[in-house]
């Protein structure tokens, strides 16, 4: 399942390129409780086809009653960029499915060229970062390679957003934790790949979607070329197997690192890689185990739900309490425990 950035921008282009007007229209600012986060796209195809969200719909319908002919409007203007505004007064936002208190702010786009698109998507597909640029006064893009995924930004004259290759995730390691971690990460849009030399494992494998990856971990971590948008989770129990995988991915800029094992597992592990092939606390820190955020799972499903909103929130930028940590948690409980 791709993410839902590149299908908008796919869409956009095809519909563009079988002759059809398409509005782009991208959410620039919100104030207080918002639907959908700034950056978010939609397109609008002339006949009212949608693809995409900015809301929780009303604001969909609001756009396509204005500028498509599918409840009989007149149709796309051309020229520049727009921005319009919902959700201003308590009474536009109940019309609009907002929340209470929110304002959101889309930027409009009539006229995308075709060539631009193509261009976009063309270094998405060869895993390139691109900065995106639209000036709302001339109408005019500009497309920077970059290395660094900044923030969006709208100053109410120019809007940047970073766009990149769909989120990746790479599985060492199959059984039935494997398989429902690659199921919610599909979900998630990332591209799901898995290593197993183990053909008892990978011979049983039933998750369409995947990508099964010949070879041992280490060859294959270094061929997958993680980036700022990969995830590894090493997930085969087997030392020989994990850590060659982690040593690898601990040397590449991939956004989470993690390997499955309980607390004295995961202790051994950092143990090892430590003593017998260089590595450090520092170096150590980047790699999670035990894995997950402390929801006191039990099943391979449960813990597959605690992994992956463990790797969203590191995809997000979010910093997670240390009441989640699941060492922590588990140090916390074990001592509310003791005879006193």
């Amino acid at each position: 399942m791709e993410s839902i950035d590149l299908l908008v921008l796919r869409t956009t282009r095809d519909w563009l390129a079988a002759g059809h007007r398409v509005l782009l229209a991208t959410v620039a600012r919100t104030w207080g409780s918002s639907p959908r986060p700034v950056g978010s796209m939609m397109a609008l195809r002339s006949d009212g086809r949608v693809v995409g969200s900015v809301s929780g719909g009303c604001i969909e319908d609001d756009l396509i009653h204005r500028y498509t002919t599918a409840y009989g409007g007149p149709g796309m203007p051309n020229g520049l960029p727009q921005l319009v505004r919902y959700g201003v007064s308590a009474d536009e936002a109940h019309r609009f499915g907002l929340p209470c208190g929110g304002t959101l702010e889309l930027v409009l786009e009539f006229a995308t060229p075709l060539q631009h698109l193509e261009r976009l998507l063309a270094c998405l597909d060869m895993g390139s970062l691109v900065r995106r640029e639209l000036n709302l006064h001339n109408g005019d893009i500009s497309l920077t390679p970059t290395s660094t995924p900044d923030l969006f930004s709208f100053d109410g004259h120019h809007m940047l957003s970073t766009l990149g290759p769909g989120y990746r995730l790479l599985l060492i390691g199959g059984g039935a934790l494997a398989e429902y971690l690659a199921t919610m990460a599909l979900f998630n849009g990332f591209n799901v790949s898995l290593c197993d030399p183990r053909p008892e494992y990978t011979a049983g494998w039933n998750v369409p979607g995947v990508n099964l990856l010949a070879g041992m971990p280490d060859d294959v971590v270094r061929a997958f070329a993680p980036d700022l948008r990969s995830a590894i989770v090493a997930v085969s129990h087997d030392p020989k197997l994990d850590d060659l995988a982690l040593l690898e991915a601990l040397h590449s800029p991939a956004f989470y690192i993690g390997a499955i094992g309980s607390r004295r597992n995961s202790q051994l592990r950092r143990e090892r890689l430590i003593e017998h092939f260089g590595e450090s606390e520092a170096s150590l820190q980047r790699l999670h185990g035990p894995i997950g955020i402390y929801i006191g799972s039990k099943t391979p499903a449960e813990i597959a739900v605690s992994v992956m909103a463990e790797i969203l929130a590191a995809k997000n930028d979010v910093t997670l309490p240390g009441a989640v940590n699941v060492t922590r948690a588990k140090h916390a409980r074990e001592a509310a425990y003791l005879p006193r």
